[in-house]
């Protein structure tokens, strides 16, 4: 699946530059955080429920939550501004977890970026699909 997944995404050279920009702060848990896109991070050592969110939004879904596929709003300021409606978050399932979990894939819809947070959007990576 990795394989597939790797073929039908591919990234302009300005976008994996866009992901070593350190951002805004952001507020988690009534706590101010430094929100951060923090470089790459290869496909192949994301947990396997990414795979799944991946394969799924290659597909078009269906998705486990209703609130998959909706506007990200990057409010945080972390991720590249872009206009309204840009970016979209789903979720990557977290096993034993009675929610939705902090685990999301943001994707972009211009140069086909996706963007791996496990904290609930406070850090960013931008997945590498050829590692």
């Amino acid at each position: 699946m990795a394989n597939t997944l790797r073929a039908w995404k591919t990234r302009a050279a300005t976008v994996a530059a866009v992901a070593l920009l350190t951002l805004a702060p952001a507020v988690v848990n009534g706590t101010e955080a430094h929100a951060t896109v923090s470089g790459t991070v290869c496909l192949s050592v994301l947990p396997d429920q990414a795979d799944t969110t991946l394969a799924l939004i290659a597909k078009g879904g269906p998705y486990p939550y209703s609130q998959d596929g909706a506007v990200f709003q990057n409010r945080e300021g972390v991720l590249p501004a872009q206009s309204t409606g840009y970016y979209h978050e789903y979720t990557v399932v977290t096993p034993g977890s009675s929610t939705r979990g902090a685990r999301r894939i943001v994707t972009g819809k211009v140069y086909h970026e996706d963007y791996y947070t496990s904290d609930h959007y406070v850090t960013f990576r931008l997945i590498n699909f050829s590692c």
